[in-house]
């Protein structure tokens, strides 16, 4: 399998989690709550994904400035550990563009496709 990207975009309400493999197929889609439940929740999270895959997992951290968050205060195990043997995690700041994946449900993250994508593929 390919490696898996995964774009990782807080907000004050919900944090959202977009896992990909490739920049095609979507392989996880989540809403979750804004703060993690503990410090080490995103770096597990990583790791259970490439182990339940069996590959790598390049994840993106999503700085939206707009938002009023940057990320750093709500995943301090990312400042702590940005990599690890399973993954790696890096900051980006999010773009816009629409595609769909037919996954319904739960919103197009759309954005959050596009910035996985450009920040991973480099």
């Amino acid at each position: 399998m390919r490696e898996i990207w995964v774009g990782i975009h807080p907000r004050s309400t919900e944090t959202r989690i977009l896992a990909t493999a490739g920049p095609a197929e979507t392989l996880l889609k989540a809403r979750l709550a804004a703060t993690p439940g503990h410090p080490r929740a995103l770096a597990s999270l990583l790791e259970g994904l490439a182990l339940w895959q069996g590959t790598r997992v390049r994840a993106a951290l999503c700085a939206d400035r707009r938002d009023g968050t940057f990320g750093t205060s709500l995943f301090h195990d990312w400042l702590l550990e940005p990599a690890g043997p399973l993954f790696t995690l890096e900051v980006a700041e999010p773009r816009r563009r629409r595609q769909h994946d037919g996954l319904g449900g739960m919103g197009d993250f759309h954005d959050l496709r596009q910035l996985v994508f450009l920040g991973l593929a480099r």
